[in-house]
């Protein structure tokens, strides 16, 4: 907490720097000695005024270890009250903010601009290089040779640029200018001639993690790059081998030749136009008024569609194939945020008259299809995690259902899942958590910190909220009150229609 001159605990401790004044009239020095007289000794006063002096330092320098830990570990005088988001020192996905990076003309358009500088910022997210002319590819060795370049840049592909942690992770590239009087690189001999542009962006960073395939790399990447129609060679740096054999369904939508891995690939690729870095606009989103073709989410939810082969476009309140029921899809988790009665909610919801199926997606899942299961549900819930990410496959529509574990977190499942749901047609739902059905209430006192000011943990920052309540936390839904959100989301679903299958 912030101590500030108007605050009480700011005046108490103000308070104690002022000393007690002595009422009486100051006493007159003594005069001084006559020259040549003997010095005398050392009045008995001195050195009991330097164990004053030294008693006021240490209360002052108390006052200080105090007020620090006040302000680092106390709790504030309000502890019911929400600490409001800007005092979160939380690195999570913003949301795009046009007013600071306004550009005039789409971002990532077709027609290069040479009034623009060869790397800017297109977002507190993300960097655009672009640049035409002689451009050789050495990416074995992280360079590109740019001819004509007025001076020498370095990037890193990757839209979170915001986010040191996850840039350790993404390969840098220097872009070396070379054939002017003062440039002294020596760029490589070409090896392989290409006759499209070329796109570079890196599965590194937080790649990996469902949430971030789409937020940092797939939904950018679409939004830069769809308006080439398939005329585009994509540079992938920082790859993973099944990360390019999970989304190579997306990757043959937006381009008509292979992915190379430039960072292992012997060959000096060189073309005549390249960019490198995909735009950010908002987390799982696109704004459609700054997309080079007018792109907007919708648009991708076509292309993913198309990629995976996904037949439902509309969700059911009967459900696919005429069931005469909804299909509910529970998203399993092995770890932390794991359903602790996953097998009474299952028995639960069938009751309510609800086809229901349970998967557990990770890394190596089949996403194909997988796909295809998300696509023939009409309701999909699960704990806060990137699984629910797998949204992006319900038909329209659909519901995602949203379990928010204990301990204030509603504001990240908003940016993480409520807001994007709406860009996908997704209707959003929320399961709030109360602490009777967490676990945390088994691990800590009732009376615990944690339990009792969980607005003071956030601002401690991310990691304390990610420690504290997602990492530690499992959930046992109440039957009941499981029941009631699944009938309301029932009744939210829209009535059959030919359309629908």
């Amino acid at each position: 907490n912030t101590l500030t001159p108007h605050s009480s605990p700011a005046r108490a401790a103000l308070s104690l720097l002022w000393l007690p004044v002595d009422p009486r009239p100051a006493k007159r020095p003594p005069p001084p000695p006559p020259a040549g007289a003997m010095k005398q000794p050392r009045s008995r006063q001195e050195p009991r005024r330097m164990g004053n002096s030294a008693m006021v330092v240490t209360m002052l320098l108390s006052l200080c270890v105090l007020t620090f830990i006040k302000a680092r570990y106390c709790s504030t005088p309000y502890p019911n009250k929400p600490a409001p988001l800007l005092d979160l020192e939380v690195e999570i996905d913003e949301d795009y903010d046009s007013s600071r990076y306004k550009i005039s003309g789409p971002i990532g358009e077709e027609e290069f601009d040479p009034s623009r500088p060869t790397c800017y910022n297109t977002s507190k997210r993300s960097e655009r290089c672009a640049a035409v002319g002689d451009v050789r590819v050495d990416g074995n060795h992280s360079k590109i040779y740019i001819s004509p370049l007025g001076k020498e840049w370095r990037t890193k592909p990757y839209a979170r640029r915001h986010d040191a942690v996850a840039m350790d992770d993404v390969r840098e590239f220097a872009l070396l200018p070379f054939g002017g009087a003062n440039d002294t690189a020596v760029p490589p001999l070409c090896t392989r001639n290409h006759s499209v542009p070329a796109f570079l962006f890196s599965s590194g960073g937080f790649a990996g993690n469902l949430y971030h395939d789409y937020t940092d790399v797939l939904v950018p990447l679409f939004t830069s790059t769809h308006h080439f129609g398939g005329e585009v060679q994509f540079l992938l740096t920082d790859i993973k081998d099944w990360w390019l054999d999970k989304f190579t369904p997306l990757f043959r939508q937006l381009s008509n030749y292979d992915v190379i891995d430039v960072d292992n690939d012997q060959e000096v690729h060189c073309f005549s136009r390249i960019v490198i870095g995909s735009t950010f606009h908002r987390p799982m989103g696109i704004d459609g008024t700054r997309s080079p073709g007018g792109e907007t989410v919708a648009d991708f939810k076509r292309l993913l569609r198309r990629a995976f082969r996904l037949d439902r476009v509309v969700a059911s309140h009967d459900g696919a194939a005429s069931l005469g029921k909804p299909r509910l899809l529970i998203i399993s988790r092995k770890s932390s945020r794991r359903f602790l009665n996953e097998r009474a909610m299952a028995h639960a919801a069938a009751a309510a008259q609800f086809d229901v199926r349970i998967a557990e997606p990770d890394n190596h899942t089949d996403m194909p299809n997988f796909a295809r299961l998300v696509n023939s549900a009409d309701v999909m819930m699960g704990v806060h995690g990137a699984g629910l990410t797998n949204m992006v496959f319900l038909p329209s529509r659909a519901v995602l259902l949203q379990v928010v574990p204990f301990g204030g977190l509603e504001w990240l499942s908003r940016v993480t899942f409520k807001d994007p749901a709406k860009d996908f047609d997704v209707t959003y739902m929320e399961y709030n958590v109360s602490l009777e059905e967490s676990s945390l209430k088994d691990l800590y006192p009732k009376d615990h910190f944690y339990l009792k000011h969980p607005y003071d943990v956030h601002k401690k920052g991310w990691n304390a909220i990610k420690t504290t309540y997602l990492d530690k936390q499992s959930v046992r839904l109440d039957l009941d009150k499981l029941t009631r959100t699944l009938q309301h989301a029932r009744s939210l679903l829209p009535s059959p229609s030919p359309s629908s299958h």
